[in-house]
């Protein structure tokens, strides 16, 4: 049954919280979760799941703030976390304990959840600083974008309430920066008719926010339009500099600033002299550039994916031009900058070099005309994916100081700070758990501590291949095979190819326990439209090209039934959100290639994304439906628009997940494709989680009942052929 653009049989499923809605939710989950949460195996894989996810052995994740290192834990008995603290100086000593005596309690969101009768999920704090006096904190209902902003003392450990003034701010997409003790900067839809929204639902407008006053009433200092994505702004503490940027679109950004000591609510902003689609930090006395395109500055040429340097007062001066910069990275056919993280006095550059992680280092120079050296990044394995998890460049800084006065990690009296060249790293592989890594200011490595191995590795194979797509372009896919003898086994294949996300492979605990001890395939593919080679590989599927990426997924597919890892039978795939389009792309172009596939929290109503929650930031990666985009290229691929009835073709059988809070992907999209293929004829399991967000989990017990059904789902529906008897 083809559904026509013109005319929805299903649009009454939008309506997310309509009773009719949540009963047709309420009889496809339940009888989802009697089919494959139920049995034995099931039973036993949640359990083993929910222990591995609850497993009080593990390390906790630091952000380095001041003298403390701050973590949110979850386990057992905190299924909703415990926002956390422990000193500096017992984390460099080695990752402490689940029940070391240096843990500090912040604040115990399940027990206010259950003061206050709302699922709180934990979303994050800003700390003030270099002072970390103050905090706020971003709780959301059910995992939803959308958050609540509360202001945290952090020496009384207690909320500021109304009475005090303590900022609070109910719940929106927003984004909060200090400013100082009694004033942020405040980027969130207020206004009840929208006219402070996008189209896409984020802010529209940038507010300077004081202690005690209306949010609503903050003087306004910089504005985009109602067709942008959204707006921000940052303050920088060590020069007093404002910046605030407006993005067109997903991909673009138009940066301003004001110079230090200027009032931003008196003076207005100055443009920083780049294309829009070249991105823009800022970091202390520097400027940061990264083009996605070919950039010209003082006539040369700098291709897109490079890093560039170039010093504020030169821009302070003449803001009409830039200096000629300093180049610190220029990309590879192979290698792509990922992630870049500042220190007072170095760079650390995140490198991706065919999806596998390596460190660069740069010294920062004092002055205008110092050097960028290269520094020692020393002892880190290779073949890993490495994360910068922090780095605190403002450690040893005095509140309102503008230099370090002091020794490196000094400057104040209540506890021992990290040098502000530190950074913790996790570090992992395929079959390599988790370990938390110190990197020192001098280059030197010490792990701090490593998670145990959460299934057995032994017989586990990691190969990296790669497939020709249709073009002829050579995709890299890793196949990670469980144990077991040689032949086709049930694989799963998992690809993503959207918004220059990378897909490297690294340690996932569940999907070893799950799927590949007991002999699975897991097959990950770096397909274009993501980020493994940087802005030309995530351009080479943007819009029009969109199904270059669908075409390296089959490519990738095919690749594995003609090399003998599968059979077309024994193959499933999976992918969320954009994967989740992927996954239904696959569904109606690629029926023949898979025996089935999962479909989590994903967009497949490619003619009403855009009307959809925050579907309408996206339109530089789709296109826009409501122009010639839709007859040239979307409408030929859009899942829900191109479903054909069981009578014609054979689809795999299909696992949809999805979220009733998910308030950036709308669930519309997974209940309307489930709808319409079930009239089709087709074989469709539907499973909605009524909290979770994006995340499609809120907490462990959610995030180990998605795993089993997912696992669960391919292990009954991928047959398993026995060896031939002799």
């Amino acid at each position: 049954m083809t559904v026509s653009p013109s005319s929805d049989p299903y649009l009454h499923l939008e309506d997310v919280d309509a009773p009719h809605a949540l009963e047709w939710v309420r009889m496809r989950s339940d009888r989802t979760v009697a089919d494959l949460a139920t049995g034995e195996h099931a039973e036993a894989s949640y359990t083993r799941a929910l222990e591995i996810l609850d497993a009080t052995d593990r390390i906790a994740w630091p952000v380095l703030r001041g003298p403390h290192a701050y973590t949110l834990w979850k386990d057992g008995d905190h299924r909703r976390g415990l926002w956390r603290r422990v000193p500096w100086s017992v984390l460099a000593e080695g990752a402490p304990g689940v029940d070391h005596p240096a843990w500090e309690t912040l604040v115990d969101v399940d027990a206010l959840a259950d003061e206050e009768g709302v699922n709180w999920v934990y979303s994050g704090t800003v700390v003030r600083r270099p002072a970390d006096d103050r905090a706020l904190l971003r709780l959301s209902r059910g995992g939803a974008d959308a958050v609540e902003i509360r202001e945290f003392d952090l020496l009384a450990r207690r909320f500021v309430p109304a009475s005090e003034d303590g900022f609070r701010l109910s719940e929106a997409k927003c984004s909060v920066s200090w400013v100082d003790r009694d004033t942020v900067l405040l980027a969130a839809p207020l206004d009840p008719e929208g006219s402070d929204a996008t189209d896409s639902g984020y802010a529209r407008v940038v507010r300077l926010w004081r202690r005690g006053t209306d949010p609503a009433q903050a003087p306004v200092i910089f504005e985009g339009r109602t067709d942008d994505v959204a707006v921000g702004a940052s303050h920088d503490p060590t020069t007093g500099r404002f910046l605030a940027s407006r993005a067109p679109d997903f991909h673009t950004s138009q940066e301003v600033f004001w110079t230090p000591g200027t009032d931003p609510t008196a003076t207005g902003p100055r443009a920083v002299p780049v294309p829009e689609d070249c991105d823009v930090t800022s970091c202390g006395d520097w400027l940061l550039l990264r083009p996605r395109t070919d950039l010209e500055i003082a006539g040369r040429t700098h291709p897109g994916g490079s890093v560039l340097v170039v010093p504020w007062s030169v821009v302070d001066a003449d803001p009409e031009r830039l200096p000629e910069p300093v180049v610190l990275f220029s990309p590879t056919p192979s290698t792509t900058v990922e992630d870049i993280t500042w220190g007072r006095g170095r760079i650390l550059l995140t490198v991706l070099d065919d999806t596998e992680s390596r460190i660069e280092a740069y010294t920062i120079p004092d002055s205008v005309d110092g050097d960028w050296t290269p520094r020692p990044v020393e002892g880190l394995p290779e073949h890993v994916s490495i994360d910068v998890l922090s780095c605190d460049r403002l450690s040893g800084m005095r509140d309102g100081e503008q230099e370090d006065s002091g020794p490196a990690g000094g400057g104040r009296s209540d506890g021992e700070r990290p040098h502000p060249d530190d950074a913790v790293l996790a570090v992992s592989g395929p079959v390599v758990p988790p370990s938390l890594v110190l990197l020192r200011a001098d280059g030197s490595t010490t792990t701090l501590g490593a998670t145990p191995h959460r299934f057995d590795t032994a017989g586990i194979e990691v190969t990296r291949h790669t497939a020709v797509s249709d073009d002829g372009t050579e995709v890299p896919y890793t196949v990670m095979r469980g144990p077991g003898p040689d032949g086709p086994r049930p694989t799963i294949l998992y690809g993503y190819g959207g918004f220059e996300v990378s897909m490297r492979p690294a340690y996932a605990a569940l999907r070893g326990a799950l799927w590949l001890e007991e002999g699975g395939v897991y097959v990950v593919a770096g397909i274009r439209g993501g980020g493994e080679y940087g802005p030309s590989w995530h351009r080479a599927a943007l819009r029009e090209k969109r199904p270059r990426a669908y075409e390296d997924f089959a490519a990738v597919a095919r690749a594995l039934v003609d090399t003998g890892v599968t059979t077309r039978d024994q193959l499933g795939a999976t992918g969320g959100s954009n994967g989740g389009l992927l996954m239904g792309v696959m569904l109606t172009r690629y029926p023949e290639l898979f025996g089935a596939l999962a479909i989590a929290v994903p967009l497949l109503d490619m003619k009403r994304y855009h009307l959809l929650l925050a579907g309408a930031s996206w339109m530089a990666e789709y296109g826009d439906p409501d122009s010639s985009d839709w007859d040239d290229f979307l409408g030929a691929y859009s899942p829900y628009q191109n479903i054909r009835p069981a009578s014609e073709v054979r689809y795999p059988p299909v696992l949809m997940t999805t979220s009733t809070r998910d308030d950036r992907v709308h669930p519309g999209h997974a209940r309307k494709m489930t709808a319409a293929l079930e009239a089709a004829g087709h074989e469709v399991a539907y499973y909605e989680n009524v909290e979770g967000g994006h995340a499609g989990a809120a907490d462990n017990t959610q995030e180990a009942r998605k795993a089993v059904l997912t696992y669960e789902f391919f292990r009954r529906r991928l047959p398993r052929r026995r060896p031939a008897r002799a």
